[in-house]
């Protein structure tokens, strides 16, 4: 992507969020990670949000690197029409003003890492909820994913695609894979969502996507996408943490207990030292180590 956008500015302010934690751990000084924080997200919100999620701003003539359009490598085979596109947008690929639905990803990977959130809650919550009202299809009949149809399609078919231009202003070659489905994506959106608060439309997103792979036309244990067994839907695993909020901090050795759904649960836990179960009967946690060991000194348990 060429010029600032949010989900590269919304990583870099997740990794700097990571170094103070770090940072201060270690009693460093962090004034250097905190500036550019700061630097990052001020032009991030302010610059990169219309009022209801954070967009592209697509440039390619004033930054520190040689114009791409003009290349001879760029421009070489290209028809006048597609010569003039390039003049006129830019480098093809981007999205620009679309409603990207790994936005604010920067943002998720804080959270499941037990940070805080480095972006203004209320925004990160709005492009969420923009992605849910504008990327998530619950039958793709009117839906045309030409290049891999074989991941959605058709009426018996739902799914959370990668970009729409809600207020116009698609590319005339937007990003290659704007039009299709990936369940890894779904599934960070789904959790993102809940952790928001927004259970229910995190649930009907992970609900569509496994009626998509139930056995009938996909195999449920393979989301394949660049390739079978893709990683990239082992952000399903974060869908445990959005939902019972369990999470062990091993720097501190407290076991944190946030849940954003009602009544008891049992989920699966697993620390760098050992894995077992953590059960919530009545309000109180129980931890059972089933291997290694997991030393908790602190429980925390927020309603």
């Amino acid at each position: 992507f060429w010029g600032p956008d949010a989900m590269c500015m919304g990583f870099y302010a997740g990794a700097l969020n990571a170094m103070i934690a770090i940072g201060q751990g270690l009693g460093k000084d962090v004034s250097r990670y905190e500036a550019l924080l700061e630097k990052n997200t001020s032009y991030l919100e302010s610059r990169l949000f219309n009022g209801e999620y954070f967009f592209q701003q697509v440039r390619w003539t004033d930054l520190r690197t040689p114009d791409p359009t003009h290349s001879e490598a760029y421009r070489r085979g290209n028809s006048p029409e597609e010569l003039a596109v390039l003049d006129r947008e830019g480098p093809k690929y981007q999205f620009g003003a679309g409603c990207l639905s790994d936005g604010v990803i920067g943002s998720w990977m804080s959270l499941v890492s037990g940070l805080s959130n480095p972006i203004d809650p209320r925004k990160i919550r709005s492009h969420l909820n923009s992605v849910y009202k504008y990327n998530y299809i619950e039958s793709l009949k009117n839906h045309a994913n030409p290049q891999r149809p074989t991941f959605a399609f058709g009426p018996g078919d739902g799914g959370l695609v990668l970009c729409t231009w809600p207020r116009g202003g698609r590319p005339s070659r937007p990003f290659v894979y704007s039009n299709e489905v990936w369940t890894g994506i779904e599934y960070q959106v789904a959790a993102h969502l809940i952790f928001n608060g927004e259970v229910e439309k995190g649930l009907s997103i992970v609900r569509t996507c496994r009626r998509r792979y139930d056995g009938c036309v996909r195999n449920p244990f393979n989301e394949y996408e660049c390739g079978h067994w893709y990683a990239r839907a082992l952000s399903s695993y974060s869908l445990l943490q959005a939902l019972t909020g369990v999470r062990y901090d091993a720097v501190t050795k407290t076991l944190y207990v946030d849940p954003r759904i009602p009544g008891d649960f049992t989920t699966f836990l697993s620390t760098a030292t050992g894995f077992g179960t953590l059960s919530l009967r009545r309000g109180k946690p129980l931890l059972d180590v089933v291997y290694g060991t997991i030393d908790v000194r602190k429980v925390v348990v927020s309603h």
